[in-house]
Parts: C-alpha cells; structure tokens; sequence
C-alpha cells in the first residue's frame, strides 16, 4: 500500500538563477540539484514514492539528472507540468488519484538541502492536522515600502514557508480543484483557502531555496560543511553454514539449484548474513543474533532480507547512508559466477543503493578445509557506512 508520496516540483524555466538552463538541471559539486533534492526523499524510511513534476520538453534533461537513481523502485515516472507552479502541483496530485495515497508531501526542487528530521517532522504533524509546512520563525527587522520605509512590521508570528509542505491527499485534491484559475503563492494558501488547518513545524536553516545566481555559491558552501560533517566506518562480517539434505541454496537473496540446502535456523543465507554483520558492525549494533536469537521459534525459515533490512533501517534512524558493501563466498559449489548480477541487484534493493556500489566475488579454498571438502559454504562481507560526526 502507498500511505505517503512525495511530489517534487521542477517544471519551472529557474530564469532569475540566470544562464546555464532551468536551476535544478544545474551542476552542484558535480550532480544536478534536482539529484540531491530527489534523493533526500527516496531515502526517507516514511516515504513509499516520490513523483516528480517536469516541464514538457526537460524529459532528456531529466534523465540524465537522476541517473542511477532512475533504478530505485520508489521513484515513479515523471509527469508534465502546467504552466504555473500551482498548475503542475495540482496535475501532480490528480496523477496519483488511482494509488490515492493517504498523505502526499509537496516540495521544490530546487530546495536540495532537505533532511530527514525536517520531513519526519511534517509528515508526523499530519496526525493531527489538515496539513503542515516547514517554516522558519522571522528573526530579522521588516520594512514596509518602496524606496521608503512607510511602516515597521511587527515580526511576532511571522514565518518563513518552506517545503515540503504536506496534507491529506483527499484534502488537497480537493482544495486544488477548488483554486483551478485562482493565484496562490504556495500550496498552504491553497488550502488556507479551502478551509483547511495547517500547522507550522520547525525547518531548517540549510533548507534554503535556490533562486538567484548567486545562490548556487552558497549552496555549495553549504554542501562542504554537510561533508566535513560525515565520518566514514568500515564493518566486517563472517558467517558459515553446512549443507544438509536438499534441493536448492539461498545465497544472497537468489535461490540455485543444488543437491544439497544450507542448514540454519534461518534460509541460512551465507552471503546476507555475514553483510548484515558487517552492517551492524560498523553501526556498534552488535551481530546478528542480538537482533534475531536463533533460540526465538518465530525466526524458524525467516527469510534473511528481513535481517538486511533491520541493518539498514537502524543505519537510517542514525541518518547515515550505506555507501558500499563487498561480499566474498567461498565455496567449491555451486556456481556463482551465473548468478552473480542477481545477488548484487537483489542486495541493492533492499539496501536502497545502486547495485553499481554492491559488489559479489567468489572463490574456492583450493579443495582445503571444509569448503573444500563441500561440506558447506563460508561467507566474508564488508560494509562502508557515512555517519555523522555529532553521533559518532
């Protein structure tokens, strides 16, 4: 079931950020806006989709952004925009109306500095509310006027919108519907006009919109500091498995024919166990009979993605990312060799990278030890995890 989606907004021509084409096409050290922007949301543990909104002619310009991340199974396929911001948001929603998703996140694309605590906190005020924004209190002194000051307004309750902006997605169909010729600046006036109670919720300072030129210069001071911020640990993970009576091996996610099964509490997925090792290893999250004691019934046959999985969602509540894993199996048979691409792409998927950053090897033991005497099969995996300094 999809339960919330995230609209990306990025049908808009960017002509105040000056040359160098629509903004969110543009490089920022090195990838695209809209990469950043697209990214943030895909890998956010709350957000099932993301769909993003383009103009008419930016089909090429948009593929080439995302690349590898056109692969992930939460993006889906772009829809056309209108011809103002409001008209591509309301498109955007009507394309969704066959999933109807319950909540729906509505965000710029050339807002590319976007967190995960920020989208928790909008998705989790929808609980109670219509909808909910990212706003920043107004600290500065306004003025009032043109090339003189005619008044000084009071800051107090004043906010700066952000995005995302969120809602309940029969709520806000219906207030779009609703404003169809009407002129509103963002999706909260949208439905503040219908109605609708919209709470605030705390944003983020870095969350800054990219609008003029000499925004990108900011942004990618802003960038440096987020990667001064990251540190980088390495975990190590083994595990081994015998064979027993069988048909068929589970081996990183892929079933292959043999003579023989592995014999395990679990599937006894040599390969996924000992990266979900190395995962939690480099997390300091124990092993994985800490999370999973073979001596709980219920794990009997578990299939061993469920394990993979609670190693990247614990990584994820840290807000770290996995950004390569590498695992070796030794064994005299089966094969993997022709089977090798399917465990990289199986393992990719549920770790919610680009099977470009997961890599498989074999090897024998010469016919030594008990691999060699095709008694079983051994596993080795490392895994390269970011975290962030300040919860390191």
């Amino acid at each position: 079931m999809v339960n919330t989606v995230a609209i990306i907004v990025a049908a808009g021509r960017g002509t105040r950020a000056g040359q160098g084409g629509p903004k969110q096409y543009r490089s920022l050290a090195g990838r695209a806006v809209i990469a950043w922007t697209a990214e943030a949301f895909l890998s956010h543990r709350d957000i099932d989709a993301v769909r993003v909104i383009i103009h008419r002619d930016d089909r090429d310009e948009y593929d080439a952004a995302l690349g590898e991340l056109l692969k992930h199974k939460k993006l889906l396929e772009p829809v056309t925009g209108g011809e103002e911001r409001q008209d591509s948001v309301r498109l955007g929603i009507e394309s969704l109306t066959a999933d109807k998703p319950a909540r729906i996140l509505i965000h710029d694309a050339a807002r590319p500095f976007i967190d995960e605590k920020t989208i928790t906190r909008v998705i989790n005020a929808l609980n109670t509310n219509d909808g909910a924004i990212a706003a920043l209190p107004v600290h500065d002194t306004i003025k009032r006027g043109d090339s003189l000051i005619e008044a000084t307004v009071p800051r107090d309750s004043l906010w700066r919108a952000q995005t995302p902006q969120g809602f309940h997605f029969d709520k806000i169909l219906s207030a779009h519907r609703d404003a169809k010729g009407q002129q509103h600046t963002d999706d909260a006036a949208v439905a503040e006009a219908a109605g609708l109670k919209v709470a605030l919720v705390a944003g983020s300072p870095d969350n800054m919109k990219i609008t003029q030129a000499e925004d990108f210069g900011m942004a990618e001071i802003i960038l440096g500091r987020k990667a001064k911020q990251m540190e980088y640990r390495t975990g190590h993970g083994f595990d081994v498995h015998a064979f027993e009576d069988g048909d068929a091996v589970f081996i990183c996610g892929v079933e292959i024919p043999h003579e023989q099964k592995l014999k395990g509490h679990s599937d006894a997925d040599v390969g996924m166990h000992a990266l979900t090792d190395a995962i939690l290893g480099a997390i300091g999250e124990g092993d994985i009979g800490d999370h999973f004691p073979p001596s709980e019934a219920k794990w009997k046959g578990a299939p061993s993605h469920i394990f993979l999985e609670k190693a990247r969602d614990l990584v994820a509540r840290r807000d770290g990312k996995i950004t390569h894993c590498d695992v070796t199996l030794m064994c005299e048979a089966p094969k993997i060799g022709p089977h090798r691409d399917r465990m990289r792409a199986a393992i990719a998927l549920i770790l919610n990278i680009s099977d470009t950053r997961v890599s498989v090897k074999a090897t024998t033991t010469e016919q030594l030890g008990f691999t060699g005497r095709r008694e079983g099969i051994a596993a080795m995996a490392t895994a390269t995890i970011a975290l962030p300094i300040e919860q390191s």
